[in-house]
């Protein structure tokens, strides 16, 4: 849904990289950064830190722009590796896991609405690295990939409404799921 955002941002995000190259520091740092800084959103949310949802949003909010940061950073240092993808990839998940589980740990609403949230887009990665592994292009497929999911639940939590961030990134991510699928059987029928 946002691939035409992504498209008017990308100018910005290596211009980004090349600045944030002259740092030294490797594309990885910026990865786990990320997963650092999701999974203190996650701890906000669950309540070890003060703050509440506004702050946990905020700081997801961080955590999202790092993960433009991670890639940008490989691109702007010529260190686009396979290694480096599936690691950010990876990571990902991990971030998720730990947002979720901080909302989770908050008590704030029923538990089964946060795992079919995150067992939802967590199969909307999945979807997405099986159907690349079958030679089909996924990127775009959905109206609910990561940056969406994201937006929503920070939007949200801003507002100070997590419940209805996770209803939405549930909703996202269902639907999502079942696009993917459905294109998918339909390419390889």
């Amino acid at each position: 849904m946002l691939d035409k955002l992504r498209n008017a941002i990308t100018p910005i995000a290596l211009s980004v990289g090349r600045g944030l190259s002259r740092t030294g520091l490797p594309p990885n740092f910026w990865t786990f950064l990320g997963l650092i800084v999701s999974a203190l959103s996650g701890a906000v949310y669950a309540g070890v830190f003060a703050g509440g949802s506004v702050l946990a949003g905020l700081i997801l909010l961080v955590g999202g722009a790092l993960d433009l940061v991670d890639g940008a950073v490989a691109k702007a240092t010529n260190r686009v590796t396979k290694s480096g993808a599936f690691l950010d990839s990876t990571v990902d998940r991990i971030s998720e896991v730990a947002i979720f589980a901080g909302i989770l740990a908050s008590n704030i609403m029923d538990s089964y609405l946060v795992l079919l949230a995150l067992a939802f887009s967590l199969l909307v990665s999945y979807t997405r690295a099986r159907g690349e592994s079958l030679g089909l292009a996924l990127s775009g497929v959905g109206i609910g990939e990561r940056p969406e999911r994201i937006i929503a639940l920070v939007v949200f939590s801003l507002l100070g409404l997590v419940y209805w961030g996770v209803v939405a990134v549930l909703v996202l991510s269902l639907v999502t799921f079942l696009q993917r699928v459905v294109f998918i059987v339909r390419r390889l029928a």
